[in-house]
């Protein structure tokens, strides 16, 4: 017998958030070095030690959790302390952050959607990829009227050990929540870190609105169109 699908995981970043990622990067970066720069550290160091922690984060292999990759290495290469820089970081996601919503594609509310699709029993995770805290994700989450409470789990780098597209980061998220594969969709924009988890039997929506396919894989592999028509033709 076949299972019944109920629990959708969602992208946020070009998904339910309409943005192009390379224009959140750099309005991102900029925004953090007008915030960090002036306490001293040097332009160059400082981006490297960011893309450093990033990377430490994309390919952790589970034996600490995403924020632990991060710190790591970015208080190695700027000779800093996690608990000096944190309070400013948070700063910064609760305040400067906000304005880089700049770069959204369009303003659109989410609150329909989630709303009707909580309604109607669906167990919902954001699954963004776990490289920010709590409150950088609740910031990106108002620009669409929503909260973290929305989901039943959001991914965030305190409570991650993997990213996208690591399978075992689907994998985490099935655990917690005691779900089978047969039991969940996956709702996102890029062609390879949200599509993988059809490697482990979940299946995946793809959103073309922001698309993300620098793969080129073909997308009329996977259901696709707007976010509306994804799940219309996924939840039938």
């Amino acid at each position: 017998m076949k299972e019944k699908i109920n629990t959708i995981l969602f992208d946020l970043d070009g998904t339910l958030l309409p943005i192009y990622q390379d224009a959140f990067i750099k309005s991102y970066f900029s925004r953090l070095a007008a915030k960090i720069l002036p306490l001293g550290f040097e332009k160059d160091a400082f981006v490297k030690a960011i893309m450093a922690g990033m990377d430490a984060m994309i390919y952790n292999d589970g034996t600490r959790t995403n924020a632990e990759a991060f710190w790591d290495i970015f208080e190695k290469l700027l000779d800093v302390k996690q608990e000096n820089m944190m309070d400013m970081f948070l700063d910064f996601y609760t305040n400067e952050f906000d304005e880089v919503q700049e770069i959204l594609t369009e303003r659109v509310s989410q609150r329909e959607l989630i709303d009707d699709l909580k309604s109607r029993g669906y167990t919902l995770v954001l699954a963004t990829n776990p490289m920010f805290p709590i409150e950088a994700v609740a910031t990106r989450l108002g620009w669409i009227q929503l909260v973290p409470e929305d989901f039943a789990l959001v991914t965030t780098f305190d409570n991650c050990r993997y990213c996208k597209p690591s399978v075992e980061y689907f994998q985490d998220i099935l655990s917690r929540l005691g779900k089978k594969p047969e039991e969940c969709i996956m709702i996102g924009n890029n062609t390879l870190e949200d599509m993988i988890c059809e490697k482990i039997g979940i299946t995946a929506g793809l959103v073309t609105s922001n698309l993300e396919n620098k793969n080129n894989y073909d997308i009329n592999q996977f259901t696709n169109g707007t976010i509306e028509e994804v799940l219309k033709s996924l939840l039938k």
